[in-house]
């Protein structure tokens, strides 16, 4: 094999959501960087549904705008229709989710990855990882070539080990038919990466022109200006829009009858499905009681006539899923263009890396996305913004990033890998984070962007253009406070209309505000406000100050959790050493290797009591010098 001249900072192993924004990331904060990819034509691939956000899911990609990501840049450049979900709840749960045009969403990653400076991209099958004492060297590839890096991340998704089934057909294979990364598996192993399998189902694609629409319920756009990023104009998208239909007790019966055939029931499929997405086999078997399932047409390209069949995931031979997809409303003469499948692929336990995404067996290897245990383009992109920062900022010798539960859904998902870990597709969710009022989608550019512009991630011209807006959200609540509104005919008549009770006396602008149902643009046409918010503005001020007890007493919460996480652990603790406590406790926190005493808590298993014992060891540790910390326990 021969070895490549250049010596890269970073290394990025795949072309997916990941690894672009782990290249791009690594690149922009100047890195030299490598991106390879097994095919330069499936880069940000979307071979499952084509559609980015969803609550908790669009909190990710927000995140990753403020930190300075591309997703949210690709979300909208490519968004075919878009929604704001959950607008009957509360502002902790509101997202967006937009259907994107799969061709237009790759090529902006394409263009972007490939006019990066500090970025090469380069097509090859990476077979191994080159390791010495402990610390990576670099990748040795199918074509015979060794490159050298400082660091290498992995975002390998689910081609690692990749296997398809259809019925009772199986072959190794990538997604939708391409190659699978075969060897590289072995090799994790061989330097003390622990692997698992892992499976995902993917639906049918029909042809749009052999369906009956007529009699389905339309799903459109918002009609409201709406974006991912924080740099974009909002639009209303036009011309498109997903239809309702819902499976029967005909395609149910289809579906028992056929379950002999089915690789998941027959058992030939080791690895873990989907909790939070399963397949229309699994719902069967699973709700027996329900007589059908919704289901969501969708368009996924200007540039073709195929619809994706939302929450119709299959591995059934392709004989049976004519059957059923013909069993449906609005279906009965639908064309095929490609049959559903299952995947099954290695990853590796998520246990094995620290919270800055980087491997414990290994210094300088980061692995990210869903070769992690996750499921989903924006766990992975989050995933993979995260490690490229990190990946560079090792090489800087700099201190790592590592965000908080407290701080960044992308925190929550990653303690969740690392001190948890998964043994099915791990899906983010906003009943995982434990703050999610203080985690909304309006305020993560407060939240993160300061991070993002201290690595080197956010513009001049972006980073005043949010100095610009916090101020006037700021000055605006300021003199909310401050104002008087007094009662008039015209105001009690308007707050009559919002069953909100009629003011008899002056109050602040603010307090007015507070009221439920009354909204900012009433308060700021009663109190004459002298600039006009635009319309995300508007709702970040409504929300800090409808909320503000809430949100104040989730702060204090925080405050009383982060005394265990300023606790640091040191990295060679003997726990075999702490009397009384439980031999399950003792071999997981071996295990993990928290480095913290609040993420040692977190590990499941592990109880108060075991924490508490810990604590006890650490201060004496402390006392006797034994520790370099700066907190007592």
């Amino acid at each position: 094999m021969g070895v490549f001249e250049k010596k890269y900072d970073v290394i990025v192993v795949g072309g997916g959501h990941a690894g672009c924004e782990a290249a791009l990331a690594a690149a922009r904060m100047g890195a030299s960087v490598l991106q390879l990819s097994l095919y330069l034509d499936n880069t940000a691939l979307m071979p499952c549904n084509p559609s980015i956000g969803g609550p908790a899911k669009g909190h990710l990609v927000r995140e990753g705008s403020a930190l300075g990501g591309e997703q949210a840049e690709a979300a909208d450049a490519s968004a075919m229709l878009i929604r704001r979900l959950n607008t009957s709840k509360g502002p902790a749960v509101q997202a967006l989710r937009a259907q994107c045009d799969l061709r237009e969403y790759a090529a902006h990653f394409t263009l972007a990855v490939q006019t990066q400076p500090n970025l090469e991209v380069h097509q090859d099958i990476v077979t191994e990882i080159w390791v010495e004492k402990g610390k990576i060297r670099g990748v040795r590839t199918r074509y015979g070539f060794t490159y050298e890096g400082r660091t290498v991340v992995l975002t390998t998704g689910t081609y690692l080990g990749g296997k398809v089934y259809i019925g009772e057909t199986s072959f190794s294979s990538g997604p939708l038919g391409q190659v699978a990364a075969d060897e590289l598996p072995g090799s994790l192993n061989e330097h003390g990466i622990r692997t698992g399998r892992m499976r995902t189902d993917t639906t049918p694609r029909l042809h749009y022109d052999t369906l009956d629409l007529s009699s389905l319920a339309v799903q459109e756009s918002a009609g409201e200006p709406l974006a991912f990023s924080l740099w974009n104009e909002g639009k209303v998208h036009e011309g498109y829009s997903c239809r309702l239909t819902r499976s029967n007790e005909r395609t149910h019966d289809i579906i028992r009858k056929n379950f002999h055939r089915s690789p998941l029931y027959m058992g030939w499929m080791e690895g873990s499905g989907p909790r939070y997405c399963p397949s229309i086999e699994d719902k069967v078997i699973r709700f027996p009681e329900k007589d059908s399932h919704l289901l969501f047409l969708e368009p996924v390209s200007r540039a073709n006539r195929e619809v994706y069949i939302q929450n119709f995931s299959t591995s059934l031979p392709y004989d049976v899923q004519c059957e059923m997809v013909h069993s449906l409303p609005g279906c009965e003469k639908a064309h095929i263009t490609r049959p559903g499948y299952a995947i099954e692929y290695d990853y590796i336990f998520p246990t094995q890396l620290f919270p800055t995404l980087e491997t414990k067996p290994i210094q300088g290897l980061f692995c990210a996305g869903q070769i992690n245990g996750t499921s989903g383009y924006e766990e992975a992109a989050a995933q993979g913004l995260l490690a490229g920062i990190n990946a560079a900022l090792t090489v800087r010798g700099e201190e790592p990033v590592v965000l908080l539960r407290s701080q960044a859904y992308i925190g929550v998902l990653v303690d969740d890998l690392v001190t948890k870990g998964t043994h099915e597709p791990y899906r983010m969710l906003t009943s995982r984070c434990e703050h999610r009022l203080l985690l909304r989608h309006d305020n993560a550019d407060r939240r993160l962007a300061p991070i993002g512009r201290k690595i080197g991630l956010i513009a001049d011209s972006r980073w005043n253009a949010l100095l610009s807006k916090w101020k006037k959200i700021d000055d605006e609540i300021d003199r909310l406070e401050t104002v008087k509104i007094y009662p008039s005919d015209s105001l009690n008549s308007e707050l009559t209309a919002l069953e909100s009770a009629p003011l008899m006396e002056p109050v602040s602008a603010a307090d007015l505000l507070r009221r439920p149902r009354v909204p900012y643009s009433l308060a700021a046409a009663y109190s004459h406000a002298p600039v006009s918010l635009a319309r995300e503005e508007a709702f970040a001020l409504e929300v800090e100050v409808k909320y503000e007890g809430y949100i104040q007493r989730q702060h204090r919460q925080v405050a009383r959790l982060e005394k265990m996480e300023d606790v640091k652990l040191p990295g060679d603790i003997d726990y075999s050493k702490i009397t009384g406590m439980l031999s399950e406790s003792r071999q997981k926190l071996d295990t993990i290797r928290p480095m913290t005493l609040g993420q040692a808590g977190r590990i499941s298993g592990v109880t108060p009591t075991d924490i508490h014992l810990l604590s006890v060891y650490l201060n004496s540790l402390y006392r006797r010098g034994g520790a370099d910390e700066e907190k007592e326990a």
